[in-house]
């Protein structure tokens, strides 16, 4: 891969993390494998290269790329894998009623979006509070960003490597958020910079139609093995 487009990516432990959900009172368990995660959320300046798109309502190279829905982002990792010689993750075509559709290949070694468990359990990177930092210190959210957009890693970054993780946009996730009540929406992780203090949390979560797209939401890539009991 060509040094423009090519991705810092932190190797997380594998793990166990909770997940919980305020809406339902659920919660459970997951188990996690070792994988890699980047340590930024994509730039405008590597989606552009790799897509020749610049869909962001900010613009600013280092900014986060936002305004991309998930269908962008999972578009993006298979064209950042070919580019890198990698096999792609996902299968992408159309369903038997037309819609499109997505099929996560777990043999695949290319980029992918991180599940809801994993991305969670980077963010906490070992620690069980509610935040791995001061807001202030790790994050831009509306109380310090001047409801605006920031460049990526400008904020102190978790015990792990990994900056961003909670504020300036939310992260794009695998995972349907509840496909019994809310069809294919797809999970959001971390906050964004117009999200109040409650919102920038490691066990928040919000929900969004996979092909909207809005100006704090953006997403990170992973890759590497894929958890036992694979998300659809």
């Amino acid at each position: 891969m060509e040094a423009q487009t090519r991705v810092e990516m932190i190797s997380v432990p594998a793990g166990q993390v909770t997940l919980s959900d305020r809406r339902t009172q659920r919660s459970w368990q997951v188990r996690l494998a070792p994988y890699e995660l980047a340590a930024f959320p994509v730039t405008q300046d590597l989606y552009a290269r790799v897509t020749g798109r610049r869909p962001s309502a900010a613009r600013g190279e280092r900014l986060p790329v936002e305004s991309v829905s998930w269908w962008d982002a999972v578009r993006f990792c298979n064209a950042l894998s070919l580019r890198a010689g990698l096999a792609p993750a996902y299968r992408l075509g159309t369903d038997d009623a037309g819609e499109a559709s997505a099929e996560w290949d777990g043999a695949a070694d290319g980029y992918r979006l991180p599940t809801e468990a994993e991305w969670e359990h980077a963010c906490r990177a070992g620690t069980e509070g509610p935040r791995y930092g001061p807001l202030d210190e790790i994050a831009w959210y509306r109380g310090n960003s001047q409801e605006r957009l920031r460049e990526v890693g400008g904020k102190r970054p978790n015990a792990w490597g990994l900056h961003d993780m909670l504020g300036n946009v939310w992260d794009w996730c695998w995972d349907r958020y509840d496909p019994e009540v809310y069809g294919s929406y797809r999970v959001l992780r971390g906050g964004g910079w117009f999200d109040e203090h409650w919102s920038c949390r490691a066990s928040a979560r919000r929900r969004s139609h996979p092909t909207f797209q809005v100006d704090d939401v953006g997403f990170r890539i992973a890759r590497g093995p894929v958890p036992a009991g694979q998300p659809t």
